[in-house]
């Protein structure tokens, strides 16, 4: 079950849980530079189609930036530092990101958040993702970052167990949403991407979710 309580708000930073923001726009002034070094840095490193533990191929391309990648195959999820498809070493998290990623936590009032890793998801169209939990971490007391840039696309946000009643915010480019505390392992997702054109990324989405994975 679903609520789609956002629709009608403008405001440009929305508590949508307990130690849980919506920081609308914020991302914006650093948008093209930001989506122009992914572009070029997507093309001479191509994300992956990460797999389940069940064998399944996920609907989104995925990479990483930082001291570890998220990686997903059929022997589970977690953290590696090499990229068991690509069998390289995931590039170092550029600083431009990192300071976002820094700024948004801080605007949310987790002042002291370094982030080691960024999951790069890229979504096409009919791209989706189930609800899940950020659970693969050695610290919840540190929150996540995630930054929406391209087409739009509706994240759901629910609660403790993945039967809870979920949140629908439509997201579009240039938003943060920073969750930590009591929500840190709420369930969430999205719905599939609809076809688009966004001027910076075309016919696409991606979304940087930024983590302290810890030490590996």
């Amino acid at each position: 079950m679903t609520t789609d309580l956002f629709s009608e708000q403008m405001d440009s930073t929305i508590v949508f849980a307990d130690g849980a923001l919506w920081l609308r726009g914020f991302a914006l002034p650093d948008a093209d530079a930001i989506c122009q070094m992914l572009v070029a840095h997507l093309d001479t490193h191509p994300p992956q189609q990460m797999m389940t533990p069940m064998g399944h191929k996920m609907s989104v391309l995925t990479t990483s930036f930082g001291d570890v990648g998220w990686v997903g195959t059929k022997k589970g999820y977690g953290y590696a530092k090499v990229n068991p498809y690509s069998q390289q070493v995931f590039p170092a998290m550029p600083q431009m990101l990192l300071d976002l990623a820094r700024r948004a936590a801080n605007q949310a009032g987790y002042s002291d958040f370094v982030p080691d890793t960024c999951l790069v998801n890229c979504y096409e169209v009919g791209s989706k993702m189930g609800l899940h939990q950020d659970k693969d971490e050695e610290d919840f007391s540190q929150p996540i970052v995630s930054v929406s840039f391209g087409l739009p696309i509706t994240f759901l946000f629910g609660g403790l167990t993945r039967a809870a009643q979920t949140k629908k915010m439509p997201l579009v480019h240039g938003d943060v949403l920073v969750w930590g505390g009591q929500s840190r392992l709420c369930f969430h997702g999205v719905l599939a991407l609809k076809a688009g054109h966004h001027p910076l990324l075309g016919s696409r989405r991606i979304n940087l979710t930024f983590r302290k994975a810890g030490k590996m």
